[in-house]
């Protein structure tokens, strides 16, 4: 059981919800190769975590008509029921058929994962915040094509509350003891 005062710092599996902010072909394909790989890893991990977690998934797509559909090395990790959440706003919020998704699963916190990081999760991040959410962005999970545009988005998001976190950070956070029963497996995720 998470004390109070730890209840907005510290990701707690039984509250969190995952999303995953348009990690798309044609997006992906502008970052710098090393960011690209770097994301598309670590968001494999968190989904991998979260389906052994029974943490909730919602992905979105921004125009996917224009930057074509999630990336299949992040895709393939997705529940096979998982449909993205399309849309043309550029914070997942804006999409009614998200905040649905986001409602339906009840849970406060929102692990934040994505491209880009000072456009769409900047903005979904700061939406849900003002909303009432606990929010968490992976900083080693979101990039923009500048480096500096991320920098500058993590340090936005930090100056306004936002938990600005890590990969390992989520996962030990999410299962909190090592006699935790998928203590195991999702160690193995970051071998």
């Amino acid at each position: 059981m998470t004390r109070p005062a730890l209840q907005n710092r510290l990701c707690d599996s039984a509250e969190s919800q995952l999303v995953v902010v348009d990690i798309q072909t044609r997006l992906a394909g502008a970052m710098q190769a090393e960011d690209r790989v770097r994301v598309m890893r670590n968001a494999g991990i968190l989904i991998q975590a979260a389906g052994l977690l029974d943490v909730p998934l919602i992905a979105s797509e921004q125009y996917p008509r224009g930057l074509g559909p999630t990336e299949e090395e992040v895709a393939w990790h997705f529940p096979k029921t998982l449909e993205a959440v399309e849309k043309t706003c550029f914070a997942c919020s804006g999409e009614p058929a998200f905040s649905e998704a986001l409602n339906r699963n009840g849970k406060r916190q929102v692990i934040l994962a994505g491209m880009e990081a000072h456009v769409c999760v900047l903005q979904t991040a700061l939406e849900l915040q003002a909303d009432g959410y606990a929010v968490f962005v992976v900083e080693d999970a979101v990039c923009s094509r500048n480096e500096s545009h991320r920098r500058n988005a993590l340090e936005r998001l930090r100056q306004a509350g936002v938990v600005v976190t890590n990969v390992e950070s989520v996962l030990f956070e999410w299962i909190r003891d090592a006699r935790h029963g998928q203590f195991k497996a999702v160690s193995a995720l970051v071998r």
